[in-house]
């Protein structure tokens, strides 16, 4: 199975995240696509990142029964912070019947050059890339492992939507309706 790995800090997951996933699930030539929730972003501050679980539960939320969509924790189980190509290598290792993608916005391509190993990742792995408004994509976009597709625009941020909840404002329409209901019932992000 050709799985699309859709690593991120969903902070907390919204719906330009599901979107995306959905529409690499969807119109592609993935199978499945993982949202692997990464407890530490190497390049992130992490001083406004939720715990590890709730985000987790927020996203589990988020996909609902979408059975093209699975909620991952692998990196809970991995050291921190979290680098990409160790969990490419630890999830290639344990899961030998499955091809792995990796999806990232076209942000994340024109800095790959910072990761850890970035050379190691573009000769192992295929990586499909969306565009994201007012990001270039960088020289990699024709390195002949990358793909870039456009997925519908939607210009959502997580830190919008934290900095809404925390001043008391709805974020209902731009989380699903669970995701929606759990921060409006709890203290979260508060």
């Amino acid at each position: 199975m050709k799985i699309g790995l859709f690593f991120g800090s969903f902070n907390p997951v919204h719906h330009g995240h599901l979107i995306i996933a959905n529409y690499m699930a969807t119109q592609t030539d993935l199978d499945r696509v993982w949202l692997v929730v990464s407890p530490q972003n190497p390049l992130k501050p992490k001083k406004t990142l939720a715990r590890d679980h709730d985000r987790l539960h927020l996203v589990r939320l988020g996909i609902d029964d979408n059975p093209l969509l699975k909620a991952s924790d692998v990196e809970f189980q991995l050291s921190k912070p979290s680098y990409t190509v160790d969990t490419l290598a630890f999830l290639t290792e344990k899961h030998p019947e499955h091809q792995f993608v990796l999806i990232m916005g076209g942000d994340n391509l024109a800095s790959l050059h910072l990761w850890k190993n970035y050379e190691q990742i573009l000769a192992g792995f295929d990586i499909y890339v969306y565009k994201r408004p007012n990001y270039e994509l960088g020289e990699l976009a024709q390195h002949p492992r990358v793909r870039v597709f456009e997925p519908p625009p939607l210009d959502i941020s997580a830190t919008y939507i934290r900095e809404c909840v925390q001043a008391g404002k709805s974020v209902r329409y731009l989380v699903p309706d669970a995701v929606w209901e759990y921060l409006e019932s709890g203290s979260l992000y508060r």
